[in-house]
């Protein structure tokens, strides 16, 4: 057999863009060997294959460049991204030829607990699934706490530390935003930290614009040392807060072939069929005042978001996932039963079949692709191909539940109810992600270099991700409620004027019918009947 001949990149070279970005070296069986990062790719690639360079060059990058068969590009918006990518990339696939990033070095984050009765902005270098919000990671740890620093005179919020303000940072001036920590109460601090949440999130051009003012006035003043302070400060702010992309597992340049993962994921769970629809569920507990779940679809190994599913639990008090994950797949499920028997009364009825092989029935037998909202949609004199055809009523290939045999116990009690235990089902455990299945004694560890288990931890951290915006967005509506909304003839500004003045709704309870009517746009009517109000509840 002839030796297969190394190709000759120096051609290929000529079609990577003067753009920033990410370059992947690849040996003779495709593997990863080197990863690195450029401000313009063309012009650092194209140096490895110099003859002058290549001459020059020191015996490591020599023996790699001897070993290199091919090479990949990835561009991106910055150098900064570089950076950020350069580091996901190296830790993914451990190069045996680069240094950097192979330790347990990270980018940092900042993190903050909103179910905590007084949220801190930390710093952490790894994002847990605890619930948190997590910011970044950021490619400039000098410019972020320069921005940490920011938001605690900006907005009066705490940094570092744990639990409720100490008696030192109560009395510090530091957080006076527009008033100390000490004369506002717990929920009015969370407004704060709302709103420097906001402010991390990218909404900060109307703050860096006033700095770009006050910089401005102080070189026309002559004051050069304030001027230079405050360039400074906006610089940090804008590489802190500019938009950037966060690179995640299912978004790394790669070789990653979904529906070969698909497939892979098949084989590993040894399935009588190829799961081409996959749905994942995911409960979210962060306080007992919003329990919800997510449900998140892929078809295909890729994200299908126009079948995505959010649910609040209604059924269950306190923090119970395994009862959660029932009440939710209870409901999923009778849910597709019941649109399977209004859309074909007759062919639904599974008296003298399974209900799994009844509704595979009605797939096949679906003439057309209907709308994913359930309605038919007919086209006439046009042919539907075999491959367009989406079925009316769709049941997934695999059912796949964040969390361990609790969950899965709970899930499959659930649909054995609904005469759907025959739909293949597993249970995917954080920690060690361990792979549980319905009547066997111990999990399936699949290895972690597997597309098996990638395909599986993309769809579970998508709806992890999904199940917390949604449980974010239920707890910032939250913040911005308050019991004098249901008081009659208190408009929204009112109760802004309100709280300005006695900074809670305790504290307005407590208050006397004249001290109200003191407040301005308050009159003593209105007082009376805000005093009588608050007294009642």
């Amino acid at each position: 057999m002839a030796k297969k001949e190394k190709p000759d990149l120096r051609k290929k070279v000529h079609e990577v863009p003067h753009k920033p970005g990410i370059y992947l070296m690849r040996d003779r069986f495709n593997r990863v060997i080197y990863v690195g990062k450029a401000r313009d790719l063309r012009k650092r690639v194209s140096s490895y294959f110099l003859p002058s360079k290549i001459a020059q060059a020191d015996l490591k990058t020599r023996a790699m460049l001897d070993a290199v068969w091919d090479f990949e590009t990835h561009t991106v918006r910055s150098d900064d991204e570089s950076l950020l990518l350069e580091g996901k990339l190296i830790k993914e696939y451990r190069p045996r030829y680069n240094i950097s990033f192979r330790d347990d070095k990270r980018f940092l984050l900042v993190k903050i607990d909103m179910s905590e009765e007084w949220p801190r902005f930390r710093l952490a270098r790894f994002k847990k699934d605890d619930n948190a919000r997590y910011f970044g990671p950021y490619a400039h740890a000098g410019a972020l706490r320069q921005t940490l620093n920011f938001m605690r005179k900006k907005f009066g919020v705490l940094t570092f530390g744990r639990g409720s303000p100490t008696e030192r940072e109560l009395k510090s001036a530091t957080y006076q935003v527009p008033t100390r920590l000490s004369e506002i109460t717990a929920e009015h601090y969370r407004e704060r930290a709302a709103q420097a949440c906001e402010f991390l999130e990218g909404h900060s051009r109307e703050m860096i614009d006033l700095l770009e003012g006050e910089m401005q006035k102080a070189a026309q003043k002559m004051d050069f040392e304030k001027a230079a302070e405050l360039r400074n400060m906006v610089d940090d702010l804008r590489n802190t807060t500019k938009p950037m992309r966060r690179f995640t597992r299912g978004s790394l340049p790669s070789t990653i072939d979904p529906m070969a993962d698909v497939r892979a994921l098949a084989d590993a769970l040894q399935l009588s069929r190829v799961p081409v629809v996959m749905e994942c569920f995911d409960i979210s507990n962060i306080s007992t005042t919003h329990v919800v779940a997510s449900m998140v679809c892929f078809r295909n190994g890729v994200p299908d978001k126009d079948c995505y599913r959010r649910y609040r639990v209604r059924t269950v008090e306190g923090q119970d996932d395994f009862a959660s994950m029932a009440e939710v797949v209870r409901r999923r499920y009778s849910r597709v039963l019941l649109e399977a028997r209004e859309t074909n009364p007759e062919a639904a009825e599974f008296s003298q079949e399974e209900t799994v092989e009844g509704l595979r029935r009605l797939e096949k037998q679906t003439p057309n692709g209907p709308s994913r909202t359930g309605i038919q949609r007919s086209t006439p004199n046009v042919e539907v191909r075999e491959e367009e055809r989406t079925p009316l009523v769709r049941l997934p290939d695999l059912i796949i539940v964040d969390g361990g045999k609790g969950q899965l116990s709970s899930a499959c009690r659930e649909l054995q109810r609904l005469g759907l235990h025959d739909l293949p089902i597993i249970g995917l455990a954080k920690e060690h992600e361990e792979i549980y299945r319905p009547g066997r004694a111990l999990p399936l560890q699949l290895p972690i270099d597997s597309g098996a288990l990638r395909l599986l931890q993309r769809i579970r951290d998508e709806a992890h991700r999904f199940a917390n915006t949604y449980h974010q967005l239920l707890m910032k509506k939250r913040i911005g409620e308050s019991i004098l909304d249901d008081c009659p003839g208190v408009s929204q500004n009112r109760k802004n004027l309100l709280l300005r003045k006695f900074g809670s709704v305790n504290r307005l309870r407590k208050a006397s019918v004249e001290a109200i009517a003191s407040t301005e746009g308050i009159g003593p009517k209105l007082a009376e009947e805000v005093h009588r109000f608050l007294q009642r509840h």
